[in-house]
């Protein structure tokens, strides 16, 4: 048997990434969204998030140690000088490190935190995920684990998957995110043993980060084709892009990439091939397929 569970990453980064990932939630295409609680438009996520819970949609936090501001007071290495987190190549770059014990003291209290928000609004979190893949960094990924552990959270995401970068890129862009995904790939390739014993599972497959920006419905209906049996997180980034270009950390987030994704989602021809391909879509379940 085949499942999928489609998962909208980001929202909460904007209103306008929220309208887009609604619309993909009610055409019943999206079945999995990530939250970022430090994102402008958390608010207006929160409000959508107990109706979709009734619907069956699993939510998870989005961990975020590279954007905006901390949730938590007080940490002096993950931000940078202005209170902000450092950006996403110098918060990668600094989560590379392990045994650095202050910095992994940060980000406990920081996963803490961030749990805390979306506990406290009494929505239930079953899964966690991490904003530019930080949750598999070596400095983050063990008190990734212990979090999930301690706070019931059932699922975690490993992003590993095969290459396989879209041919529409141009030489230049094809390196730039090839390389990105496959470091992202090695990162969960060894952060995978440590999930082993812990009770915190993951999806036996993944898929997305090499359609990062280049969601289309050809590239869809490409990856049904070679869906293996199992269950499969297919990671997306439908929004819809503002009229005017926005500020702040988040804004580049909103762009008329994240509308290709929406169209390529809302296509009423990934359905059918669903169907065609006896590939059912699923929230995440309470216990293994």
């Amino acid at each position: 048997m085949k499942y999928l569970v489609v998962n909208a990453d980001d929202l909460g980064a904007d209103i306008y990434r929220n309208r887009g990932i609604a619309e993909a939630v009610d055409a019943g295409v999206v079945n999995s969204v990530s939250v970022l609680v430090n994102g402008p438009a958390f608010d207006d996520a929160l409000a959508r998030l107990p109706a979709w819970q009734g619907r069956g949609i699993s939510v998870g936090l989005h961990l975020n140690l590279s954007e905006g501001y901390p949730a938590c007071k007080g940490l002096s290495i993950l931000p940078g000088e202005n209170g902000c987190f450092r950006g996403k190549s110098s918060a990668h770059k600094l989560l590379m490190q392990k045994g650095n014990k202050e910095l992994e003291r940060e980000v406990t209290l920081e996963i803490e935190a961030q749990i805390g928000l979306l506990e406290s609004k009494t929505i239930r979190i079953s899964r966690l995920d991490g904003h530019q893949h930080v949750h598999v960094f070596p400095a983050v990924i063990e008190a990734a684990v212990r979090a999930a552990q301690g706070h019931c959270i059932s699922w975690l995401r490993i992003p590993e998957e095969t290459a396989t970068v879209p041919p529409v890129l141009g030489e230049e862009e094809y390196q730039l995110l090839k390389g990105e995904a496959d470091m992202f790939v090695r990162l969960a390739t060894a952060a995978r043993p440590l999930m082993k014993g812990s009770g915190v599972r993951t999806t036996e497959h993944f898929r997305g980060l090499y359609l990062k920006g280049r969601l289309s419905f050809p590239l869809l209906e490409e990856l049904l084709n070679d869906l293996p049996a199992g269950l499969t997180e297919l990671m997306v980034h439908p929004g819809r892009a503002p009229a005017e270009p926005g500020q702040g950390p988040f804004a580049a987030f909103s762009n008329m990439d994240r509308e290709s994704e929406l169209d390529a989602l809302l296509d009423p021809r990934f359905l059918k091939v669903l169907k065609e391909k006896s590939v059912f879509l699923t929230a995440y379940p309470e216990t293994r397929l």
